[in-house]
């Protein structure tokens, strides 16, 4: 899952504040990669919404036809924009969403993003300008601006609440832009159609409800192959130049990116990778997530390590891709403008000889990759920034 480009170099600080997915932050142990079909264990079938709370309402949106989608560049995955009108006339919280993936075989991940009245002019310029239903969107929404990200669906969540009192601004006349992450890994052939949607959960503006933003934390990844392993992927700039190849050159420049910030410019290959970053505004973390793809082992984000002030956001020793569930934190952590956080992360290549979808590929030097097949490493902190 991708979820925002990094812009200049050394802009990784700045994506602290930017909507939700997360494993357990208490640390609770998960079972093993599943060792058939990644998304074996997650279905297009949702348990029911839970009760609505006061103020609230659902409001149902969606692809209005099946889309078909294809990768380009040689690839397995195609990230796909479409844009969604909830047709909001006034001021509304978003306060949950429920999504629903038609074709639960093939979507890696969804995203919603808010665009403001201009924005969504421009989305729709592209929409039109492009051939088919949306637009191709790897790394985040190919639109203009800031673009605030809403709602999240991962394999393993159901319906996602809100903490009482928070929600997601929605401003009159705002639009959705709905990514979807196709996983076509092993599903070449026909019956790869999909028509997903969601169902959200708005709140009046009139509700005293205080606004909550997401921060992302990203870490490297330079995972060398698995022992024994050989071919021209191995290498590390080949392996690279692959993933600029079939993603486009701005993967290039966020592999490029994250080691220069993480480790300065320096390469480290291994299974485990760390980076620090400084929190660029203060507030309150409600919810937490730990994100990677079919090769993660482990994941933890902290709050100033290695100080009297150490606290751990979340702690996930045993990261199981198909248990994403958003789950709030047992207790809000306050962080401060110039805190430290770090996330770390573990990979195992060794999985890609045991997971049929990666069996078939060749070996390779995995680095931060937008595809199934490739690598992430993700902390997502969702909060309500510090009032003035």
């Amino acid at each position: 899952m991708r979820f925002r480009r990094l812009g200049a170099a050394g802009a990784v600080a700045a994506l602290l504040l930017v909507a939700a997915c997360a494993n357990d932050p208490a640390g609770t142990a998960t079972s093993e990669p599943s060792t058939t079909n990644p998304h074996a264990s997650h279905s297009g079938s949702a348990p029911p919404p839970s009760p609505l709370r006061q103020n609230e309402r659902f409001v149902d949106i969606g692809l209005d036809k099946p889309y078909t989608p294809a990768a380009p560049n040689g690839g397995t995955d195609e990230y796909r924009c479409f844009l969604i009108d909830p047709n909001l006339t006034e001021p509304a919280y978003l306060t949950g969403s429920r999504f629903l993936p038609q074709n639960a075989a093939i979507v890696h991940h969804a995203i919603f993003y808010r665009l403001g009245p201009e924005q969504a002019k421009s989305a729709e310029q592209t929409d039109a300008g492009t051939p088919g239903e949306g637009w191709t969107c790897f790394g985040d929404t190919g639109v203009d601006g800031q673009t605030a990200w809403v709602a999240h669906w991962a394999p393993g969540a159901g319906e996602t609440l809100m903490p009482d009192g928070f929600g997601f601004e929605m401003p009159p006349g705002s639009k959705l832009v709905m990514q979807i992450h196709y996983n076509l890994l092993g599903a070449q052939g026909t019956g790869n159609a999909d028509q997903s949607g969601m169902q959200m959960r708005l709140a009046s503006a009139g509700a005293p409800l205080k606004p909550l933003e997401t921060g992302l934390v990203m870490g490297p990844i330079e995972l060398p192959c698995e022992p024994g392993g050989t071919g021209p992927l191995c290498d590390r700039e080949t392996a690279v130049a692959d993933v600029a190849k079939r993603f486009g050159e701005e993967s290039r420049e966020t592999v490029d990116q994250l080691v220069q910030f993480c480790s300065g410019g320096r390469p480290k290959p291994g299974n485990t990778q760390t980076c620090d970053q400084p929190i660029e505004q203060a507030g309150t973390v409600y919810m937490a997530a730990g994100h990677m793809h079919l090769l993660g082992r482990a994941i933890k984000v902290e709050l100033n390590p290695g100080t009297p002030k150490a606290q751990t956001i979340i702690d996930i020793p045993q990261y199981n891709f198909d248990d994403q569930a958003l789950v709030p934190l047992k207790k809000p952590i306050s962080i401060g403008k110039g805190d430290n956080i770090r996330v770390t992360c573990t990979h195992d290549a060794t999985l890609r000889q045991k997971l049929p979808q990666l069996k078939q590929l060749p070996s390779r030097y995995v680095v931060w990759g937008e595809g199934t097949s490739d690598e992430m490493c993700l902390g997502i902190l969702v909060m309500a920034p510090a009032t003035t």
